[in-house]
């Protein structure tokens, strides 16, 4: 059954499901408004990987920041093991990013506020348990409940009775322990209710924080914690952390997107050129980011070995707004004037050859037009304008200090280079060699830490890889406010008003309007630079086929076969 609204005309779903044009497939987010029968089945024939045949994967990999929790992951190395262990009620398929059901059997509304959720028979955790709704309603409470302290807890909001779950000011007293919107009816089916109208709401399912849990996760949570239980294709075989994790392929997954391997084998790597070095000498299988520095060699290092694909991937920097230096209207000018100081068809041409386009806007082009993406809602801001640049950064009052840093952890995804090329852009812009500095942080996870406790004084790197293939993603958990990833303090009320009207209206092509009127105001404010968008990159060895990433430049381990 596909996700149904009664009473809604069937052309009019068909004109809503628009195509973008600006990927090699299906638009990853202009055509995800019914979520289909079909899980993603991959074309693998049905082999089951496990008995030997399929061979390990050896891929390169990050140590996450926090523990491996769906609710208490924001973070793309924990999300790549989450999105293997675990399926939620829809799955995005690899090819396209669109929702079709996983677990889910139907999502029904009458109204966009109240949805009956069944589950399909015979999926069961790898742990021999069954998948059940109480599983589903008992993981949405406990990552919704603030005593818990999951990082994603925010998604949640959606559902009534979350304000009294997790109560917005600091220290106050829970009022309830579960959400008064969800409902378990029987073992396959339960209800929730909305705090208001959200038609695009069944498409955010996939992300990792509406993942089932199972019972061993709240009657043992430490045992838990050391070797996560999900029911994902994959299962956790062990676990060092800062040296490797072992997954291997669940022999009794339920879904189509059964592994064609035997499993997967996470490296830690700190660095990801010593990454590519040992994938050249046959130590490595894989890497999911080509290093900046052998992106010109890359073709005649691996020829057809090496990827390179649309994403929805955007880098930015974004400033401290709690930081007295950086609020108010004068320092939003020096903000712009940052911006416009930023050569980004130079920076991209010379380090990227192919892989990063400027930035136009806050979004995705792998959205499509249809799905929000606007390549020149940003206009000048997001141009590069010397002169402009100058003028503004004075009426604001000149650089606080007169210096600005640029912070990013330096452990993966060659950000060295490219700070320093920021940097450099704006020293020569303000004609300045000290004006602009990067600050260098060792690992992720304290470069992570840091701006969780809003210890930033200057820029710092906030990229953005999409949970999943709407506008809204790109917008809300950012920019709205004490919003899941809004890493800057951006508030906004007006800015909030307008995505909560968004969210409410019962087409997408009508919440496209309201996001993008959402998205100027950030335009206006700019507690974030876009910089360029970013395609997905990867490298793999011989002994690897069927190598693909999915629209969020995640490989499709399933589909990996190992000779």
């Amino acid at each position: 059954m596909t996700f149904r609204t009664p009473g809604r005309p069937r052309d009019a779903e068909a004109q809503r499901r628009g195509r973008a044009p600006r990927r090699l497939t299906a638009a990853a987010g202009a055509a995800v408004l019914a979520l289909a029968t079909t899980a993603c089945a991959g074309g693998n024939g049905g082999y089951l990987g496990g008995g030997g045949d399929g061979g390990l994967i050896r891929a390169s990999w990050g140590d996450p920041q926090h523990p491996l929790e769906p609710a208490n992951t924001n973070e793309v190395q924990g999300g790549k093991v989450l999105d293997m262990i675990f399926r939620g009620l829809v799955h995005y398929n690899p090819e396209t990013g669109r929702a079709e059901n996983a677990v889910a059997q139907s999502i029904d509304t009458e109204d966009q506020r109240n949805f009956t959720i069944r589950l399909k028979d015979g999926w069961t955790f790898s742990d021999g348990t069954p998948v059940t709704a109480k599983s589903f309603t008992d993981a949405w409470n406990y990552g919704a409940a603030g005593e818990n302290a999951q990082v994603a807890s925010y998604f949640f909001q959606f559902i009534e009775g979350y304000d009294e779950v997790h109560p917005a000011e600091s220290g106050a007293r829970p009022t309830a322990r579960t959400l008064r919107g969800l409902h378990v009816v029987d073992d396959h089916t339960f209800t929730v209710r909305l705090t208001r109208p959200f038609s695009l709401w069944p498409q955010t399912l996939g992300y990792t924080a509406y993942a089932p849990l199972p019972r061993s996760f709240f009657e043992d949570h430490d045992a838990w914690l050391a070797k996560p239980v999900g029911n994902g294709p994959y299962r956790i075989d062990s676990y060092q952390p800062g040296q490797r994790m072992t997954l291997v392929a669940n022999e009794d997954y339920a879904g189509e997107d059964k592994p064609r391997n035997d499993g997967v084998e996470l490296r830690v790597y700190t660095d990801n050129n010593t990454a590519y070095t040992d994938l050249q000498a046959g130590n490595l299988d894989l890497i999911d980011d080509v290093p900046a520095a052998r992106l010109g060699n890359v073709e005649n290092d691996l020829g057809d070995r090496y990827v390179n694909q649309p994403a929805g991937i955007l880098q930015t920097v974004s400033f401290p707004l709690y930081d007295r230096d950086w609020s108010g209207r004068s320092a939003a000018k020096v903000r712009q004037g940052l911006s416009m100081a930023i050569n980004r068809e130079e920076i991209t041409s010379r380090l990227y050859h192919g892989t990063r386009t400027p930035a136009g806007d806050f979004t995705s082009p792998v959205l499509g037009d249809a799905g929000g993406y606007r390549a020149d809602l940003c206009g000048d801001v997001c141009a590069y304008r010397p002169r402009r640049a100058r003028e503004l950064i004075e009426e604001g009052g000149g650089l606080p200090g007169g210096h600005v840093t640029l912070t990013s952890n330096v452990d993966t995804g060659s950000h060295r280079q490219w700070m320093d090329a920021v940097c450099h852009s704006i020293n020569n812009v303000l004609d300045d060699s000290d004006a602009c500095t990067v600050n260098p942080v060792p690992t992720f996870a304290d470069f992570r830490n840091r701006i969780s406790q809003r210890r930033m004084t200057g820029m710092f790197r906030t990229g953005w890889q999409m949970d999943y293939p709407l506008i809204q993603n790109f917008l809300q958990p950012l920019y709205y406010t004490n919003g899941s990833s809004n890493d800057s303090g951006y508030h906004n009320e007006e800015f909030d008003q307008r995505i909560d009207q968004a969210n409410a209206r019962p087409t997408q092509r009508e919440a496209v309007r309201d996001f993008q009127e959402a998205e100027r105001m950030l335009v206006d404010d700019l507690p974030a630079i876009p910089l360029w968008y970013q395609n997905g990159t990867a490298g793999y060895s011989e002994r690897l086929s069927n190598v693909r990433l999915n629209p969020f430049s995640v490989p499709v381990f399933t589909d990996i076969e190992v000779s």
